[in-house]
């Protein structure tokens, strides 16, 4: 049972002022109860750090319904060399970290998305290679297929062993496996298995995972690999003509600088394959690419206003059916603790004051920089 969200002082009661517990008003005035309206979750990225500190652990409850963990099921974190040499095959193991999170999670009610399964970086080359050894070499197809599919099947039945697997409603299949010049991106799954591992990929996700969890692939700078996205995920579809994907997913790391304009041409594009489209890594940054503004007001202003006209144009497609997208995921909520920290990306200031950025994803347009 979800624990009572308590209106505190200070920087908490401008956040959610005028809150009294449980009140749909209340609700209302949250990111979650905005999002809501449109039929769709919001979340954030976490660590242990965060659900432990009384403020950030604080805001999430009040504000966001789904989390995704930032590193600690990535496949470096999930898989276990000692215990694999033991049985010959891969082992899933969660860490303290993802254990203690999924714990909080289950506890207060949150949706969760699994981040990630295959994966080109922070995946262990000894999963490669003889004996999962590091000094190996490197296996043939045949043993890389089936060291994929016991990875996959055992990341489900792990979930399912502990009671967790119910909290996930996406998983994240494979992520970032395609350049901005159309090819596919080379690493260890495919000089092993070759091209179609990310066919057998969603085939075993397939396979394996409830149907109460939609399959993702996942990539950044997708306004400028639509074209291959497009025909990409034309080819993950099985004997009978039926796709084994549900979802793509818009990493959206994007920046005050960039064309909306060109961004919902990808989202719009994408979205007439009839699959659902799910912003999850969201944040946005001062500035350009290698070329971050400082966080003055007329910078943030201008934040602010990119934030609004981005999630008011999803909404206005989602609202006309345009768009199948029941989920969108901020990478974070506090620019102090974000992995691009230097261009101000999110919704809070370090000493957790809201935004433009955040009066813009609630759609309150007289505070978001206008």
């Amino acid at each position: 049972m979800k624990k009572t969200v308590l209106c505190v002082a200070g920087i908490l009661a401008l956040l959610i002022s005028g809150c009294s517990a449980g009140s749909a008003k209340s609700e209302e005035k949250t990111l979650k109860g905005v999002f809501a309206k449109h039929g769709m979750k919001i979340g954030t990225c976490v660590t242990s750090a965060m659900i432990g500190k009384e403020n950030t652990s604080e805001i999430m409850l009040s504000q966001f319904n789904s989390l995704t963990m930032e590193n600690a099921m990535k496949p470096e974190n999930t898989l276990n060399m000692i215990k694999s040499q033991e049985a010959g095959k891969p082992v899933v193991e969660f860490n303290r970290e993802a254990l203690s999170i999924l714990e909080w999670a289950k506890e207060n009610n949150f949706a969760m998305r699994g981040h990630t399964l295959i994966w080109y970086s922070q995946t262990p080359d000894w999963i490669f290679r003889e004996g999962f050894t590091v000094s190996g070499g490197f296996v043939g197809r045949d043993e890389m297929l089936s060291r994929m599919e016991a990875f996959i099947s055992g990341t489900f039945e792990k979930l399912k062993e502990l009671g967790f697997l119910d909290l996930f409603y996406a998983f994240d299949v494979v992520n970032e496996a395609w350049m901005e010049d159309g090819s596919m991106r080379k690493n260890h799954w495919s000089e092993i298995i070759g091209d179609d591992y990310l066919w057998y990929a969603f085939y075993y996700a397939d396979k394996y995972a409830p149907e109460s969890i939609d399959l993702y692939y996942n990539d950044y700078n997708e306004q400028y690999k639509t074209d291959a996205l497009l025909k990409f995920v034309e080819t993950l579809k099985d004997e009978n003509g039926k796709y084994l994907i549900d979802g793509i997913g818009f990493q959206a790391h994007l920046y005050t600088s960039d064309s909306l304009k060109g961004y919902f041409y990808a989202v719009d594009k994408l979205a007439e394959t009839g699959l659902k489209i799910q912003l999850t890594e969201l944040d946005i940054g001062l500035g350009k690419y290698m070329d971050p503004l400082p966080a003055e007001d007329d910078n943030l202003k201008k934040q602010g206003q990119f934030c609004y006209d981005l999630i008011n144009g999803l909404f206005e497609r989602v609202d006309s059916g345009k768009l199948k997208m029941d989920a969108l995921t901020f990478w974070g909520f506090c620019d102090s603790l974000s992995w691009r920290k230097e261009y101000s990306p999110l919704l809070y200031t370090k000493d957790l004051t809201p935004k433009y950025a955040y009066y813009g994803a609630m759609q309150v347009k007289d505070k978001a920089g206008y």
